[in-house]
């Protein structure tokens, strides 16, 4: 039974998406998205026996679409589909965007549970000596292979296993240099040859070498980051001390252009972490995609122009389960002649949803351009109208 998102996405021609037939090594779908998996060295043969098996620890290395039903699971689900009904995808995003909806049972988007015990082992290692650099040969004595293991932190931490060991070792660096540490001592501790070197993946990382970012770190002048996910795929979401300054779906790829992006407009280091701005949003945004919340009361900090915060300004008078053209937009901001420059400030809103720039579409009713891909904007708007996402009720 296909639900109203198959509908949708066949109408939506600019996807150009088409559906494959299952082949001996599976190619993606959505080729323009992603690299085909073979280069990931699984065969269809493998994606299957894993997915027969409920094997979990190919959890979001793939995932399993089932035609009959129009839903996507993980490989460990306890559903038992026919072969010729199954179909596999890179990521999630690209199952979402072939129109599938996310199975009940094993939540395929809810990326927060136990990781796969593979998994789990690289990580307490490298807790456990957070110095300590694992070598592909070390991983495959494991049983893991370094594509498994690429793949599988890409999707759920948006780096690879071989950044998310260099986070994990500047972290810890961070948290010496805060508590006192002699910077010489910081560096040779955590594995680095010389200051150089440390210095330098230290500003990679958090925008700024590490003492201004230690100092950043007492005074409170830092942007904090972190990746809330949702049914319609990851937003990264970034806050100052009590305000949120950045929301938007994120292609995890985008993830270091984004952040120069919130560093260039705020003109302060980044750093992994939470507070209480990004913990009150993500409540907020799980109450809002169950159909529960319509006004969001978490603190924006903009810093747009003038004439940008006029037209956010008004975007957010737009009413829930509402839409307006531009023509409309522009004319209730006093300057109906001057509706290419409200369009060129509605794409430059970067908190999206919270400043509804999705709910502004095109005066013949079309819907128009939206950061996120059309395909979110059209599942926010029947989302805001109908209380639920399409399969959810």
């Amino acid at each position: 039974m296909m639900s109203s998102l198959f509908r949708w996405t066949k109408k939506f021609n600019a996807h150009k998406i088409s559906r494959m037939s299952p082949s001996p090594n599976l190619q993606s779908p959505i080729s323009s998205l992603q690299s085909p998996i073979s280069n990931l060295h699984l065969s269809r043969n493998e994606m299957e026996r894993a997915f027969y098996t409920k094997d979990a620890s190919y959890n979001g290395v793939f995932f399993v679409a089932v035609k009959t039903t129009g839903i996507f699971c993980l490989p460990s689900c306890p559903a038992n589909p026919k072969r010729e009904n199954v179909e596999f995808f890179l990521s999630a995003r690209e199952a979402v965007f072939a129109g599938y909806r996310p199975c009940k049972r094993c939540h395929p988007l809810d990326v927060n549970g136990a990781p796969p015990r593979w998994a789990k082992a690289l990580m307490e290692r490298v807790e456990k000596n957070p110095d300590e650099k694992i070598t592909a040969r070390e991983m495959a004595s494991m049983g893991v292979t370094p594509e498994r293991a690429r793949r599988w932190f890409l999707d759920h931490y948006g780096m690879t296993f071989a950044e998310w060991q260099r986070g994990k070792r500047l972290a810890e660096a961070f948290t010496q240099i805060r508590n006192g540490q002699p910077l010489s001592d910081v560096v040779f501790a955590n594995g680095y040859e010389s200051h150089s070197g440390f210095r330098d993946a230290f500003a990679k990382t958090f925008g700024a070498p590490p003492g201004s970012v230690a100092t950043a770190r007492r005074s409170g002048d830092y942007i904090a980051a972190q990746f809330i996910e949702s049914p319609l795929g990851p937003l990264l979401a970034a806050a100052t001390r009590d305000a949120i300054c950045f929301l938007e779906f994120s292609d995890r790829r985008m993830l270091e252009f984004n952040y120069k992006q919130i560093r260039k407009r705020f003109g302060l280091p980044i750093l992994p972490t939470t507070n209480d701005a990004l913990e009150n949003l993500r409540a907020e945004l799980n109450c809002y995609f169950q159909g529960k919340q319509k006004f969001f009361t978490t603190r924006l900090a903009t810093n747009g122009t003038p004439f940008q915060e006029r037209v956010w300004n008004e975007l957010q008078e737009i009413p829930h389960g509402e839409t307006i053209s531009y023509e409309q937009l522009a004319r209730s901001i006093g300057q109906p002649t001057a509706v290419r420059a409200v369009a060129r400030a509605n794409g430059s809103n970067r908190i999206s949803i919270l400043i509804p720039c999705h709910r502004v579409i095109g005066k013949d009713g079309e819907l128009t351009g939206y950061g996120g891909g059309l395909w979110r904007k059209r599942l926010l708007l029947e989302l805001e109208r109908t209380g639920h996402l399409p399969g959810d009720d």
